[in-house]
């Protein structure tokens, strides 16, 4: 017992070894009391030194996309969360029978979020990530060990915003759904990327569908409900963060929108999420429109009236003028949507031109005379307005076209009825019957 108390209790390294020693053993240990004393050794030094679990991790933003910014809160051979040269055993070596009370415990007595956060990321990259893809040749044991590692971490991360990195949080999520965790954990790895999901990127949203019943590749109604939490608990008084969520949800479209396997519905709910968080913004909707044009390539089945009500998502007055070029010759685009692009791309015209005629006015009126500018612009103005004045005309053609069309097969129907003898005197009659001519009767 003396040889425990001045040479195992006192040092890092011999304590972690002890309680690694005693996985076998366990029971006897804990009776023992060397359990405790292990542990109580390891929180008292962490408590001193919070830096023994592993630097605190850089949360890195959706914008640093470089893979060592992705990886940053890795703590393997490419990030080293240990000086080497002080410590050489830490806690993630430890089972998770004995790794988890002794967290817990650090909670409890007020250790730093930022420091467990780290030993946390460090303890799933070991034995949960473990370097390797779950496929469906993983053993068994394998894949229960790690679901319930994965289960156990996720109890004991912080809820905090701002502490985990949002890539190990939705590193996590994919992992519970591909080991079939337990929903309450799959709901508490929601809450804390819905609190932080202005810092994700589109590649962090494709998480892939594991429900037999879902012909879609991605679980887009897991992303309904991370966009739910993250409006739920919005509070902050700048637009900052939700003309983040709009951008990522439009590239979001814009990824999706590519897979056949993609609902009418399931796209038009999410673009009406990215519409509905640009609201009051001076955004532009080409992203949408790309979005759009894509699906279109990619379910051409689509009927004219089904395009017509995903396009109505579309606001031409927000789109670029680029857009509204391309628009207007894109063939995938419903008539009425490119006749509406056409019209609108005519009057943001018409009002660039009468800002011009305003502007020279000004300045005639300042230097004292007219110029030839402003007659060229008149001139424009003119043109211009004979442009729109044919498109309006153009447009009337159609209605009145579409108008004949349905006249036509109406009174065709009439003709046809009354070819066969169909009668038309009672309302209440449904059948047409042709007349049966009369037989001639045949004397013996």
């Amino acid at each position: 017992m003396l040889f425990f108390e001045e040479q195992i209790i006192p040092s890092w390294n011999n304590s972690i070894k002890a309680l690694k020693s005693a996985e076998n053993i366990l029971q006897q240990a804990i009776q023992l009391g060397i359990i405790d004393h292990c542990a109580e050794s390891v929180i008292l030094k962490v408590l001193e030194n919070p830096r023994l679990l592993g630097e605190p991790i850089k949360n890195s933003t959706s914008n640093d996309e470089s893979d060592e910014n992705r990886d940053a809160y890795r703590p393997n051979a490419r990030r080293k969360l240990f000086d080497v040269n002080w410590k050489s055993e830490d806690l993630t070596t430890l089972p998770m029978r004995i790794y988890a009370p002794i967290i817990h415990a650090m909670i409890q007595r007020q250790v730093p979020k930022e420091y467990i956060a780290a030993n946390l990321c460090q303890y799933a990259e070991k034995w949960v990530f473990s370097g390797e893809n779950i496929e469906e040749t993983t053993p068994t044991y394998t894949r229960n060990y790690q679901r319930e590692t994965l289960e156990a971490i996720e109890q004991l991360l912080p809820h905090q915003k701002g502490i985990l990195p949002i890539t190990f949080l939705f590193e996590m999520l994919r992992f519970s759904v591909f080991l079939e965790a337990k929903t309450e954990c799959k709901n508490g790895l929601e809450l804390r990327i819905g609190k932080q999901l202005d810092q994700a990127s589109v590649t962090d949203l494709l998480i892939p569908s594991q429900e037999y019943t879902n012909d879609e590749q991605y679980d887009t109604e897991c992303v309904r409900r991370i966009l739910k939490i993250f409006y739920s608990n919005y509070t902050e008084p700048d637009e900052s963060s939700l003309i983040a969520i709009s951008e990522l949800m439009d590239d979001f479209l814009v990824e999706i929108s590519s897979h056949p396997d993609i609902n009418t519905n399931t796209f038009t709910a999410f673009a009406d999420i990215s519409v509905a968080a640009s609201v009051g913004t001076q955004r532009t909707h080409d992203r949408i429109y790309r979005a759009i044009d894509i699906y279109l390539d990619k379910h051409r089945y689509l009927t004219e009236s089904e395009k017509e009500e995903l396009c109505s998502i579309l606001d031409c007055n927000k789109l670029s003028a680029e857009a509204c070029e391309h628009a207007a010759q894109n063939r995938k685009l419903p008539l009425r949507v490119v006749v509406q692009v056409m019209f609108v791309g005519q009057l943001k015209l018409r009002n660039a031109i009468v800002k011009e005629i305003q502007g020279s006015e000004i300045g005639s009126e300042v230097n004292g005379s007219g110029t030839g500018g402003e007659e060229e612009v008149r001139a424009e103005m003119e043109k211009m307005g004979s442009k729109v004045l044919e498109l309006e005309r153009e447009c009337s053609v159609m209605r009145r076209e579409i108008s004949v069309k349905k006249k036509e097969k109406v009174s065709l129907w009439r003709e046809m009825k009354r070819k066969l003898g169909c009668g038309t005197s009672s309302v209440h009659e449904r059948d047409c019957h042709v007349k049966k001519k009369k037989k001639k009767k045949v004397h013996p």
